[in-house]
């Protein structure tokens, strides 16, 4: 199990400070722990993160106290990308917790290698319920059981292993097939009375301009007799 170390934080010292120097304000607490902000080094957090992501189990060492715990929400900045804050959920001991175990999508379909079939991911993850012990990392959704159009894979296809319980609907669907379709370009017919009502307009424009010429040179002449 990944370790974390993390040091009580000097509220007094501001995020931004904090984070300069490559340490990232954080926070634990628990049904029977009470809210503690702490500090961890920003590279050690992204690596955890990398290893363990929002639904594996890891120790965070406080000094000589060891809590187990989820990553339970992160702040990341919107054009940067990096993790500004952490939310640690202490485990209570002996207590199952439900968690979203993100779905990983393997095997090759039938349907989509020779039938030409477009697959169709519908779902993303899966809330279960189980000991800190017994969660998985990951849950996986073989693709191969997409045979024909008619084939869905539901929750309940989905192998959970061992004191693993589903929380989501057993029928919700996981993965399904669609026929691909092929996209005809549209050809409009071309509007000749709207052609010819533009050529209109540009030629009285033009013929209007003429006159206003014509007018103007007259005008020019008058005043040179005067």
């Amino acid at each position: 199990m990944i370790t974390l170390n993390v040091e009580l934080r000097d509220l007094k010292v501001k995020p931004e400070t904090l984070r300069e120097a490559g340490i990232m304000p954080a926070v634990f607490y628990g049904p029977k722990e009470k809210s503690t902000p702490v500090t961890v080094s920003m590279i050690e957090f992204i690596k955890t993160y990398k290893k363990a992501g929002e639904s594996s189990v890891i120790i965070i060492k406080q000094g000589n106290n060891e809590h187990e715990a989820l990553i339970h929400d992160i702040d990341i900045h919107p054009v940067t990308g990096a993790p500004r804050h952490a939310d640690f959920y202490i485990i209570e001991k002996g207590k199952k917790v439900r968690v979203n175990i993100p779905l990983v999508f393997t095997g090759i379909s039938p349907a989509v290698k020779d039938k030409g079939a477009i697959l169709v991911k519908v779902a993303r993850e899966l809330e279960i319920e189980a000991a800190p012990r017994d969660l998985p990392h990951e849950l996986i959704a073989d693709i191969s059981l997409l045979a024909d159009f008619s084939s869905t894979i539901t929750a309940k296809d989905i192998k959970l292993g061992a004191g693993v319980i589903l929380i989501s609907g057993s029928d919700e669907i996981i993965a399904s097939v669609s026929e691909a379709k092929e996209e005809v370009e549209e050809v409009k017919p071309i509007d000749m009375s709207a052609i010819e009502v533009t050529k209109k307009g540009k030629e009285a424009k033009e013929g209007g301009e003429e006159v206003a010429e014509a007018g103007t040179a007259d005008a020019k002449k008058e005043t040179k007799k005067e």
